[in-house]
């Protein structure tokens, strides 16, 4: 983990708000150092001084995180997430090396309105209240282009990416499409684990594919230059998407089934036909999903055995991170928000044991460190890792975005 980026001067959550006037105030999980630091890489102090070198120089791109700040005591999470004012964990970004990071709202557990999550009312509300706490400091910038990237990566910012899981908010209306866009969002995925309207999700018994009105939202998140992301997507609408696009699309946040058989995981099908179409993998670490065989108690060694065979099935320059990670208790969040997120299914019939967080790759602050210490430590070359940790996306993003 770094030190914390010069251009961070301090700025908290909402400090342009009186707690307890203006909101209600919870205590919330610590940002840095609230699991041990992860003790598994014994980096040499050239190694170290190699690993933070690239996390300082490169363009680092997260393609799937959660950058929210989540409670102390998951058992407020209920009315943390009712009230509508999710915390960046802009104390946490500034240790983390990132030039930028696709956040991802929690449209499952938006539960503003509805505890069944997913309300198009609640997304903007999301999405608003928390674009308005980014315009109140300059340390983390509102990312919508290229530009915006080249920009944090001179200037020593972050560009943040709106960015949502899945498009069921939009209902029958592809129209929305355009206001999500003109609010910022710049990624979205087609289904949850829960079939929509435009195709069906990992968890559902049958999957009938990409529906006729998917067909189209593809295509306008084509015209507005909206990147697809199929991560929680069935097998065949996964497929379907592929073909139906005119850009490459990706997979932001998955594994590899070939190595660890769930849902949760992506058939090597999938993954060779998306990379065929010119896109991207993103190797996922929320946790208990990219597990292995060789490292079946989850942790990055899990986490980087999916990296490696991702490459040698696609080759690297289609192969990246989306870790998936947040500020607090990720397994405590899954625990309470099971139903929503559909854990049960997505995970299948493995057995696995279960940790209380992923050890090296916990949070947003620590994520990168750790991952591109890994691959010093295991003799990738410098150009190896400035493809697999951003130029890969900014490849793909070249020619996705508009």
């Amino acid at each position: 983990m770094l030190e914390p980026a010069k251009h961070y001067a301090g700025y908290r959550a909402y400090d342009y708000l009186e707690p307890g006037v203006d909101y209600r105030a919870f205590e919330l999980a610590q940002e840095v150092g609230r699991v041990p630091a992860y003790a598994g890489l014994d980096l040499s102090t050239s190694e170290t001084e190699r690993t933070t070198r690239l996390l300082e120089q490169e363009t680092v791109i997260s393609l799937h995180d959660h950058l929210q700040v989540f409670p102390q005591d998951m058992t407020d999470l209920r009315g943390y997430i009712r009230q509508g004012r999710e915390s960046t964990g802009y104390q946490g970004l500034s240790r983390s090396g990132l030039t930028a990071v696709f956040d991802n709202g929690m449209d499952g557990t938006c539960c503003i309105s509805s505890d069944a999550g997913w309300k198009y009312q609640d997304v903007l509300f999301d999405l608003g209240v928390r674009m308005a706490d980014l315009a109140h400091q300059d340390f983390v910038i509102k990312g919508e282009t290229l530009k915006d990237i080249r920009y944090a990566q001179e200037t020593g910012r972050i560009a943040h990416v709106f960015s949502l899981e899945a498009a069921t908010m939009i209902e029958n209306e592809v129209d929305r499409l355009d206001v999500l866009y003109g609010f910022g969002v710049r990624m979205m995925g087609i289904a949850y684990s829960e079939a929509n309207t435009l195709g069906s999700g990992l968890k559902e018994r049958g999957d009938g594919g990409l529906t006729y009105f998917g067909e189209r939202a593809v295509q306008r998140m084509n015209k507005l230059g909206i990147a697809i992301d199929i991560s929680h997507s069935g097998d065949r609408t996964c497929l379907d998407v592929i073909k139906t696009s005119d850009k490459p699309v990706f997979i932001t946040h998955a594994g590899a089934r070939g190595l660890w058989p769930t849902n949760r995981m992506k058939t090597d099908e999938t993954i060779v036909e998306c990379a065929r179409r010119g896109g991207v993998i993103g190797i996922e670490a929320a946790p208990h999903t990219t597990l292995s065989p060789n490292h079946p108690r989850h942790s990055l060694e899990s986490v980087m055995d999916h990296f490696q065979y991702c490459v040698d099935l696609v080759g690297l320059e289609h192969v990246t991170f989306g870790p998936d990670t947040l500020f607090g208790d990720h397994v405590g969040l899954h625990d309470a928000f099971a139903s929503n997120l559909s854990i049960s299914q997505a995970h299948g019939h493995v057995d696995y044991e279960k940790v209380q967080y992923v050890d090296g790759v916990e949070n947003p602050a620590e994520e990168f460190f750790n991952i591109i210490g890994w691959l010093v430590k295991h003799g990738w070359s410098d150009d190896e890792i400035r493809a697999v940790v951003g130029g890969n996306t900014l490849r793909v993003l070249e020619e996705v975005w508009i």
